[in-house]
C-alpha cells in the first residue's frame, strides 16, 4: 500500500499540490474500463446534511474532487443527483491539461447521466452548454419522447439496460464502447449502491470528513443488500486539514488486489 500519511508535526498542515495529487490517483495500466467513486463521509457514516454533501465537505475535499475529474474520461452521476447538487458541466482545468492531452483525453470529462426516465431539464447548462457533449445512460423501453427531448438538446443517449432501467455492467460497457474507460462516479448513494451490488466497482476514494452529524443522513451507498459483502484493499491514504482521504481497491476471490 502507498502511504501518504503525515505521520510529523512539521508536515501535519502542508497542502498536498495538484501535481502530487494527480501522480497519486492516477488511473493504472488496464485492458478495459476502470470505474472508481469518490465519496464524502463523516465520522458517523453520513454521506449527506440536510440532502447535500457540500456541508460536509471543505477546500481540501474540493481539490480531490477536481484531480479526479481531471484524470476521468467520464463522470457518471444518478439524475436526482444532478438535480440536487444542481450538476454544471465540467471545465477544462489548465493544471490537467497537458495530462490529459498525452493521454488523449478531450480538454474536460464528459459527464454522464443514469436516468430511466429522463425527467430531466434539457435547458440546463449541463446539457445545454458543456466542454464535451454530455451523455445519457438510460434503458430500451425508455420513454421515446424524453429520448428525442434528449437528443435534439444535443446530449448523447447510450442504452445500457433492456427496460427502462440502466444494468450497472452494461452501463460500464457502454461508455467504454464509446471510448471512455477512466470512469469515475460521484453517486449519489443509490447509484454507487447499484455499481457495488453489481460488482463492476473498481476502486472507492472516501473521503473522511472530521464531523459528526448523527441523524439519519443516508450513507455512500444505499440500495439492496449484497449476498455476501464486497472485499476492498487500502491502495493509500493522504491527510490534509483533518480530512482522511482514503483509496481502496476491489479484491478478487483469492484474496489478491485487482491487477493495476
Amino acid at each position: 500500500m502507498r502511504r501518504l500519511l503525515p505521520v510529523t508535526d512539521d508536515v501535519a498542515d502542508r497542502e498536498w499540490t495538484l501535481a502530487e495529487l494527480a501522480d497519486a490517483y492516477a488511473y493504472p495500466e488496464t485492458d478495459g474500463p476502470w470505474l472508481r467513486a469518490n465519496m464524502v463521509s463523516t465520522l458517523d457514516g453520513a454521506a449527506q446534511h440536510e440532502g447535500r454533501s457540500q456541508p460536509i465537505s471543505g477546500s481540501a475535499d474540493m481539490r480531490i474532487f477536481g484531480t479526479l475529474r481531471g484524470l476521468a474520461d467520464a463522470v457518471v452521476v444518478g439524475a436526482e443527483t444532478v438535480r440536487q447538487e444542481g450538476y454544471r458541466p465540467a471545465r477544462a482545468r489548465e493544471a490537467f491539461a497537458r495530462r490529459r492531452a498525452a493521454a488523449g483525453q478531450a480538454p474536460a470529462p464528459a459527464v454522464a447521466v443514469v436516468s430511466a426516465s429522463l425527467a430531466l431539464d434539457f435547458d440546463l447548462p449541463l446539457f445545454s452548454a458543456p466542454l464535451t457533449p454530455t451523455l445519457v445512460l438510460t434503458g430500451a423501453a425508455a420513454p421515446a419522447d424524453r429520448v428525442r427531448a434528449a437528443e435534439a438538446a444535443g446530449v448523447h443517449v447510450l442504452i445500457a439496460g433492456t427496460g427502462a432501467a440502466v444494468d450497472p455492467a452494461r452501463a460500464v460497457a457502454a461508455l467504454a464502447e464509446h471510448g471512455l474507460t477512466r470512469l469515475l462516479t460521484e453517486g449519489g448513494p443509490r447509484l454507487l449502491g447499484q455499481f457495488v451490488a453489481a460488482g463492476v466497482l473498481d476502486e472507492l476514494c472516501l473521503t473522511v470528513s472530521p464531523m459528526l452529524t448523527a441523524g439519519d443522513a443516508q450513507r455512500i451507498a444505499c440500495g439492496p443488500s449484497v449476498a455476501l459483502p464486497k472485499r476492498f484493499s487500502p491502495a493509500s491514504v493522504l491527510e490534509e486539514a483533518g480530512f482522511l482521504f482514503t483509496r481502496y481497491r476491489r479484491t478478487d476471490i483469492s484474496g489478491m488486489t485487482r491487477s493495476a
